[in-house]
């Protein structure tokens, strides 16, 4: 009996001590304004930690998502275009396969998913977006470089490999 108590007591402290160690990678939130359109964007942010990601811990060619135990969800309030292509006003998963010179760039329409989860049947759109080779950042970051009047960059950088994506407010 006392074998028992003590490990029931000793799991209970481990769940209590990891719920109050904090992540390593964080949820992160973002509103931009583009025009009179509202993006909202969260993710939780991958570190690096001297990982080679692409091609090595993220696979060129497979679907991914850049977040980490979710997939990216953004929002816009009304119709944009991305790389010339209409997405209706709506939420999203977005979802990215990766190479070496380009990605294809993926809205989904199952906005909520586990970063597993990917339904191919539920793409609203898919663009191809050339990467660049810009300095290192750590922490896995969206972004938005450029924002014009009705137009916008948005840039998601991880290492040294970033990928930007074109948007116009409707």
């Amino acid at each position: 009996m006392k074998a028992l108590l003590a490990a029931v007591f000793l799991s209970s402290f481990a769940m209590v001590a990891s719920a109050q160690t904090p992540r390593r990678s964080q949820r992160a939130e973002l509103m931009q304004m583009i025009g009179d359109t509202e993006i909202r964007a969260m993710y939780i942010r991958p570190v690096a930690r001297g990982r080679q990601l692409f091609g090595a811990l993220v696979p060129y060619g497979r679907v991914w998502t850049p977040s980490a135990d979710s997939a990216m969800r953004i929002s816009f309030s009304r119709d944009v275009e991305i790389e010339g292509h209409t997405l209706k006003a709506g939420s999203y998963a977005v979802w990215a396969i990766p190479d070496s010179t380009q990605w294809t760039m993926i809205f989904n329409q199952t906005a909520s998913a586990f970063h597993l989860t990917y339904h191919e049947s539920e793409d609203a759109l898919r663009v191809t977006a050339k990467i660049d080779s810009l300095p290192h950042v750590e922490t896995l970051t969206l972004g938005f470089p450029v924002v014009d009047g009705r137009r916008a960059v948005m840039q998601i950088q991880w290492g040294p490999t970033a990928v930007k994506l074109n948007l116009e407010a409707k």
